[in-house]
């Protein structure tokens, strides 16, 4: 059993990811800046509150991140009550957050010069999953440091992916939400002309359900039309960050993204329209509003 500090607990994904390494024994200590109600089942549970990122560390084994992003995972690892000022040689902090890989090699290098690991560990699947201890966990670390982390990350997930090197983590993560977005953008897209030229759009996905297009992300954006828009709970502010991230990295590769730039430019949309703190099932909403068709049953 690991003590382990936690940052980021009254997340929709922290809060799963919080309640299982505590259910599974892990001594548990949170730092809350914003809601308390939202981590009272965890410290009901045994869990402890620290005052601040150093506190934490100066108490723990492994201190998790699950915030919003970069800047976020920055101020609460070098400012002046963040984690490297409370850390001891040999803490590993393990970043589930989807963020950018060149911030991501600049904290790995301050942390080593003061003898501090750090292993990028971001998610997939929803806070349904979080809860229920199944989430996917694609991890950037040595072999050494994933053999000691991957009982922990066992606590709350059912697939622990070792996918590379310390950074290889985010970038998959990136990878994988721009491609995610993709399919998502463009179904609100086709049910957008589809409705427009008059089509059944039930039957559109019926034809999807049947053949090789079909995923799971298609199948929750497809609830729109029976009028449920919190099947896929992710909202479209971060898909937007998600998706800059991802061109930012292309861009720094020298890698056209001719899609990923549409992809992008599409979620800057719907948040410029008011969507932003909606998920992106909301998508179909912004393409009710910028094309006048009628989609959303209401």
């Amino acid at each position: 059993m690991q003590r382990i500090g936690f940052i980021g607990a009254s997340g929709l994904m922290g809060h799963g990811i919080a309640k299982n390494l505590r259910a599974k024994g892990h001594a548990l200590a949170l730092t809350v800046h914003r809601n308390r109600e939202r981590v009272a089942d965890l410290l009901a549970a045994g869990a402890t509150l620290a005052a601040s990122p150093a506190e934490l560390a100066a108490g723990a084994d492994i201190v998790f991140l699950c915030v919003t992003g970069s800047p976020q995972v920055e101020s609460n690892i070098t400012g002046p009550q963040g984690v490297l000022a409370g850390a001891a040689r040999g803490l590993v902090i393990v970043d589930t957050s989807t963020a950018e890989p060149d911030s991501t090699t600049r904290l790995r290098t301050l942390c080593e010069a003061q003898g501090v690991h750090f292993v990028d560990a971001p998610l997939a699947r929803t806070p349904v999953e979080a809860e229920a201890g199944k989430l996917n966990v694609m991890v950037g670390a040595t072999a050494a440091q994933f053999t000691q982390l991957e009982p922990v990350f066992r606590a709350f997930a059912e697939n622990v992916l070792h996918v590379g090197a310390p950074g290889a983590g985010h970038v998959i993560k990136l990878l994988n939400n721009f491609i995610a977005q993709a399919q998502c953008t463009a179904v609100a897209e086709a049910f957008a002309v589809g409705q427009k030229a008059g089509v059944d759009l039930k039957q559109l996905m019926a034809l999807i359900s049947a053949g090789g297009v079909n995923s799971g992300l298609i199948q929750m954006m497809g609830k729109t039309l029976g009028g449920d828009l919190g099947a896929l709970k992710f909202e479209l502010n971060n898909a937007r960050k998600d998706v800059r991230y991802y061109t930012h990295l292309a861009e720094n590769l020298g890698v056209p993204t001719v899609v990923g730039e549409a992809v992008h430019q599409s979620l800057a949309l719907a948040c410029a329209l008011g969507y932003g703190e909606k998920y992106v099932p909301s998508l179909v909403e912004a393409q009710e509003k910028i094309t006048g068709a009628t989609i959303v049953p209401r």
